[in-house]
C-alpha cells in the first residue's frame, strides 16, 4: 500500500478536505433569533409521545417520553432494539436549526460526515449568526488567541441553546475569556504525557499499554481538552513515516499488549487509513487488545457509517471508549451511531468528565448514565477534570465527585455506576476515588457503611501468620 493510498488525496481528515464556508446559509434578520426561540417553545408544547415516535423511529408509545433537560423537547431513546440502518433520523432541535440556517441542505449532505466537517462553525461571524453571544464569548472569538482552536459541527451546534450562554452543552464548546485565567497547579501538559513519549505520537506510561495519537484533529473542540496544547495545530499528522516509527517501536516493545488509539479523534481519519492502522497493529503478535477513544457518536454521529463499522469489525477484539457529557447529547442520531457500533460487536464504554455547571449534579448524571445504558453504552470512567491551563471554571471540588458517586451507588443499577478517577498530575496514572465504605474493625468484624449510611458487620477474622 502506498503512502498516497493511506494518507489519501481525498484528505480523510475532513477539516482539510475542503474550504470552510464563509458564512452559513440563512437569514440574519433581527427577528430571526426570536423566530427560532418561538419555534422551540412551540415544539416543546406540541411534541408528544406520539410525535416522538415519528421523530426517533425506534421510539414507542408504551411509556412517556424522556424530556430533554434544557430544551423541553421530547426524544425517546428507550424503545425496542431495531436495526440502526434506517432512513434519515433527526431530533426536533436539529430540524429547526436546519430550517433556520441550512434550508437548502439535503438529508444526504447533512448526513455526510465530510460535509459536516467542511461546514464546521469556526469564526465570530458564523457564531454570532447562530447564537446571541455573551460579552465573554464575543471577546474571545474576536481575539482568537486561545490555546485551543474553536470548531463546532453544524449537528452539534443545533443542540446548543441560542440564547443561554450557561447552557451545559454550549459552555463546553464555545470559548470564553475564562480560558485566559491561569490558576496555581495548572499546566499545559498536566499528565506529563510528553515526558513518557519515546516516539512522537506515542505515550508509554503503563508497562503493558500505550496511547497512540494518529492525528491532532477533532471535528468539535471541547474547551476542557486535556491535550489542548496539541490538538488542532496540525503538528501530529497521520503520515506513513511517523506512524511506521510508532509501529517499529511497538514491534520491539514486547511487553505491550494493549493499544489505545486516541488523539485528536481517530475516527476523523478515513476508513482506509483506519483500516491500515488497525491492520498494522494486528500484525504485531504480542498486541492483544486494541481500543479506540472517540467523541464522534456525540458530536458527529454521521461519521458512524455502515462502511466504517464493516472496517472496525474486521479487527476484533476491538473496544471503544465514547465520550458523553450530558443527557442532551443522547439524541436519536447518537443512538443510531451507538447501535451501529454495538451491532458490529464493539463493546462501548462511556468516559465522562465531571464539569462544573454542566453535569455536577446527581440527577443530571443519573439521567445521562441511564440514557447511555439504553443506547447500549456501559458507563466506564467519571474523570475529575484535569488541571489544564485555563480550566479552573470547569473544575469541581473532588468532594462533588464523591457526592455524585455516593448518590448513584445503591440508588441505581450497578451497571450505571462509573468508576470515579483522577488522572494524577505528573504522569502518576489513574487513581480511583470512592466514598469511604470501610469504617474500621471491631475484633474479627469489619465495619462497613452502605449507601444509606448504615453500618454493617462482615466477619473477617485476623489470622495470625505461622
Amino acid at each position: 500500500m502506498t503512502e498516497a493510498s493511506i494518507v489519501g488525496s481525498d484528505s480523510s481528515i475532513a477539516s482539510a478536505s475542503g474550504p470552510e464556508i464563509e458564512e452559513p446559509p440563512g437569514s440574519n434578520s433581527p427577528a430571526s433569533h426570536l423566530l427560532l426561540s418561538e419555534k422551540l417553545r412551540a415544539a416543546a408544547r406540541t411534541v408528544s409521545a406520539e410525535s416522538a415516535v415519528r421523530v426517533g423511529e425506534f421510539q414507542t408509545k408504551a411509556s412517556p417520553p424522556v424530556r430533554m433537560m434544557s430544551t423541553g423537547i421530547s426524544a425517546r431513546i428507550d424503545g425496542p432494539h431495531v436495526s440502526a440502518d434506517k432512513a434519515h433520523q433527526e431530533n426536533p432541535l436539529t430540524t429547526l436549526f436546519r430550517e433556520r440556517f441550512f434550508p437548502d441542505t439535503t438529508d444526504a449532505d447533512w448526513d455526510d460526515w465530510r460535509w459536516q466537517s467542511r461546514h464546521r462553525i469556526r469564526t465570530l461571524q458564523q457564531f454570532e449568526k447562530m447564537l446571541d453571544l455573551s460579552v465573554e464569548e464575543r471577546d474571545v472569538l474576536s481575539d482568537g488567541g486561545t490555546l485551543l482552536p474553536t470548531a463546532v459541527t453544524p449537528y452539534y451546534m443545533s443542540l446548543l441553546d441560542p440564547e443561554n450562554p450557561l447552557q451545559a452543552l454550549r459552555k463546553t464548546v464555545v470559548p470564553t475569556t475564562r480560558e485566559f485565567i491561569r490558576t496555581p497547579g495548572e499546566a499545559d501538559d498536566p499528565l506529563g504525557e510528553d515526558g513518557h513519549s519515546p516516539v512522537p505520537g506515542l505515550v508509554h506510561r503503563y508497562p503493558d499499554r500505550v496511547l497512540l495519537l494518529p492525528l491532532d484533529f477533532c471535528s468539535t473542540y471541547c474547551r476542557y481538552c486535556t491535550r489542548s496544547r496539541v490538538v488542532g495545530h496540525g503538528e501530529i499528522q497521520p503520515n506513513v513515516q511517523r506512524l511506521e516509527a510508532i509501529f517499529h517501536y511497538l514491534e520491539e516493545a514486547t511487553q505491550v499488549r494493549d493499544v489505545l488509539i486516541s488523539g485528536g479523534d481517530p475516527l476523523a481519519l478515513s476508513d482506509e487509513k483506519l483500516d491500515w492502522i488497525l491492520g498494522r497493529l494486528r500484525a504485531i503478535p504480542h498486541i492483544e487488545f486494541v481500543r479506540i477513544g472517540t467523541k464522534m457518536p456525540a458530536v458527529l454521529p454521521q461519521r458512524i457509517t455502515p462502511e466504517l463499522c464493516a472496517v472496525l469489525r474486521k479487527y476484533h477484539p476491538l473496544w471503544m471508549s465514547v465520550h458523553f457529557l450530558h443527557p442532551d447529547e443522547c439524541t436519536p442520531e447518537a443512538k443510531q451511531a451507538c447501535t451501529r457500533l454495538a451491532d458490529a460487536g464493539i463493546p462501548l464504554g462511556a468516559q465522562t468528565v465531571l464539569l462544573k455547571g454542566v453535569n455536577d449534579d446527581v440527577e443530571i448524571m443519573k439521567q445521562l448514565l441511564h440514557r447511555l445504558l439504553l443506547m447500549r453504552v456501559r458507563p466506564y470512567y467519571l474523570y475529575q477534570c484535569d488541571p489544564i491551563s485555563g480550566s479552573s471554571h470547569f473544575r469541581t471540588p473532588v468532594s462533588k465527585g464523591l457526592e455524585i458517586i455516593q448518590g448513584l451507588r445503591g440508588h441505581t443499577t450497578g451497571y450505571a455506576a462509573p468508576t470515579y478517577v483522577i488522572d494524577a498530575p505528573g504522569g502518576g496514572g489513574k487513581i480511583v476515588l470512592q466514598p469511604e465504605t470501610v469504617v474500621g474493625r471491631d475484633g474479627d468484624d469489619l465495619l462497613l457503611r452502605n449507601f444509606e449510611g448504615k453500618v454493617f458487620r462482615y466477619p473477617d477474622p485476623i489470622t495470625e501468620s505461622i
